[in-house]
């Protein structure tokens, strides 16, 4: 066990419920929790790895877990994984939903969103997919959205000092594995190319769409829906070693940014904890050895970041829905390998071409945009898919 930080704590430690507990957020996220006296383990739930949850309630003294899926022949030593049942009966402060995908993702949002408890967001499919109808839902409920991703806590940091100057938004990406490189070079790369992540420690879908830079184009549109921004006031740089997250430039062209060596438990810690500010432990370094703080443009031949823009011009019919429903798809199918890197776009783009006409207003439309897509996308992902012959 790490010791905690050497924190005064008056009061009753924060109640966190982590969803997704032994993913690579939920991870980092038991350690934050272990290094603050301000925080328990209320709750914690697994898709399907019963023995990492197992581990994890062992290691902080919580009974309370939930395995979503279970085996046939698995004792049922487990708690109702449905997510309004869990979350009644952990009862937390804040919910921390670190699952990956839309699927499960969004039903665990709305449940916390609807039960009026805090929400540190680190699934960042379900308010991509949901969209406005997440955010009327979230705009009625007593719930607070904190982002988690470290350029979204970035942001909420700087706009809560800054929001009636600021004119601009920037997040930053790192580039990924293929910084300087074209997107025309990058058709036979391997999976195991795209997931070198030259910064970042994430999970395998994670990584993939940021060696697409898709991961920028979803964090475009979620960060649209967070602050209530529109996309063409939200701008994107490159900042290779990742120390600057993201930056605000106020009216009179003053630009604000955040700077620290790139650790997710910082922005997990920041989001469980707010409005605290609590030291956890964390190294930190004096500025000026972290470096040269350089920044490049996007690159304007990677198509993910002009397909975001045009999603979220499409959120009406279902586009950003679709976005990131037919980017799942091609990630599994270039995992899979049936279909090249630089066919993932090709994918999405096709989606978005094949919206309904229909608009957009309640979750049932969101989750139909979702499977629509899924099935455009297989569609092409069949069309394209490599044989002997094209490898």
């Amino acid at each position: 066990m790490i010791e905690p930080a050497p924190e005064s704590c008056p009061g009753q430690p924060k109640r966190v419920a982590i969803i997704g507990v032994t993913g690579s957020v939920g991870r980092q996220a038991v350690e934050v929790i272990e290094r603050s006296p301000r925080l328990e383990l209320a709750g914690a739930v697994a898709l399907r790895d019963a023995s990492g949850l197992a581990a994890v309630g062992a290691r902080l003294g919580c009974d309370h877990l939930a395995l979503v899926e279970t085996a046939p022949n698995e004792q049922r030593i487990w708690a109702d994984p449905a997510p309004e049942h869990f979350l009644d009966a952990v009862k937390p402060d804040i919910v921390l939903n670190a699952v990956v995908g839309v699927e499960h993702g969004l039903a665990w949002t709305l449940a916390a969103i609807d039960a009026g408890h805090d929400l540190a967001l680190a699934n960042k499919e379900s308010l991509v997919a949901g969209g406005r109808v997440v955010s009327a839902r979230l705009a009625a409920s007593a719930s607070r959205l904190l982002p988690v991703d470290s350029e979204h806590s970035t942001l909420h940091q700087l706009l809560e000092g800054h929001r009636p100057h600021a004119e601009t938004l920037t997040i930053t990406a790192s580039g990924g594995p293929f910084r300087g490189r074209q997107w025309a070079d990058l058709r036979d790369v391997t999976v195991e190319e795209a997931l070198a992540h030259p910064t970042w420690a994430m999970g395998r879908k994670n990584t993939l769409d940021s060696a697409t830079l898709v991961n920028k184009g979803l964090e475009l549109i979620e960060a649209s829906y967070m602050f209530d921004w529109p996309e063409d006031r939200i701008e994107v740089a490159v900042q290779p070693r990742s120390v600057i997250h993201a930056a605000i430039t106020l009216r009179d062209g003053t630009q604000v940014a955040n700077v620290s060596p790139p650790d997710m438990r910082r922005s997990i810690s920041y989001a469980l904890h707010h409005p605290e500010c609590v030291n956890i432990g964390l190294p930190s370094r004096p500025l000026a050895e972290l470096g040269t703080l350089e920044l490049e443009p996007a690159p304007a031949d990677f198509p993910g970041l002009a397909l975001a823009r045009a999603a979220l011009r499409a959120q009406d019919h279902g586009g950003t829905a679709a976005f990131n429903a037919a980017n799942e798809e091609a990630v599994a199918a270039f995992i899979a390998g049936r279909i090249r890197f630089t066919d993932i776009t090709d994918v999405i783009a096709r989606a978005l071409d094949d919206l309904a006409a229909t608009p957009i207003a309640t979750i049932a439309d969101v989750l139909a945009a979702d499977s629509r897509a899924r099935e455009t996308a297989r569609a092409m992902v069949s069309s394209v898919a490599r044989s002997p012959s094209r490898s």
